[in-house]
């Protein structure tokens, strides 16, 4: 039969085995957790780029929508019907249904009508939509990279914590006291008990 001693050091052996692989595995979550993080910063500035890009197309085709809008109201004040309707014909494709919806409210005679049909809600710009959508995007990468930041922090946690397991198991081997040694190697199962339950918890990442 086992002595107490020997018992311990079975213990104290497995422990060390245990919170030595432990560890390894912690940090390679952590680096993968890191390399994801990476990916999905680079993946919300990426869209970032492309809506300030859909951003500033629509506010070009807004100024467009503008003056060409401006010419044609100040031809038709002057009566220049030849020019009104030449500027009227170019109107831009998106533009040209609030156009229609807007004069349809008689806005000379009306004083309910918009001012103009940029406040109606025919005037829709794919582009705006576009980068509202592409903003949303990079918005939901970037909170997607913040939670895998938490989550490589969590793994460096566990490392540590694992790191603890180590030094009380190999304290416990140093010492000549059964008790003491109990102590320490009990210290040690509970800790690495309740980090590995806590570990376990993680989502785990093997992508490349």
């Amino acid at each position: 039969m086992a002595s107490a001693d020997e018992r311990l050091d079975v213990v104290a052996t497995v422990l060390l085995a245990l919170a030595t692989v432990a560890p390894a595995w912690s940090g390679y979550q952590a680096s993968r957790w890191h390399a994801e993080q990476a990916k999905a910063a680079s993946r919300a500035t990426a869209a970032r780029i492309e809506s300030a890009k859909a951003a500033s197309l629509a506010d070009s085709q807004t100024q467009v929508d503008v003056a060409t809008f401006t010419a044609w109201v100040d031809a038709f004040a002057q009566e220049q019907t030849e020019l009104a309707n030449f500027y009227f014909k170019r109107f831009r494709r998106e533009f040209k249904p609030a156009v229609d919806v807007w004069v349809a409210t008689r806005p000379r005679r009306n004083p309910d009508a918009p001012l103009t049909p940029f406040a109606m809600p025919q005037y829709r710009l794919q582009a705006r939509t576009d980068s509202d959508t592409l903003a949303a995007t990079a918005e939901a990468w970037a909170a997607k990279a913040r939670t895998n930041v938490d989550r490589s922090t969590s793994y460096v946690l566990g490392v540590v914590l694992f790191a603890a397991v180590l030094f009380f198991a190999g304290m416990s081997t140093k010492l000549s006291t059964a008790r003491l040694r109990r102590v320490l190697l009990g210290i040690g199962v509970s800790l690495f008990v309740a980090a590995a339950i806590w570990i376990a918890t993680f989502p785990v990442s093997f992508s490349v």
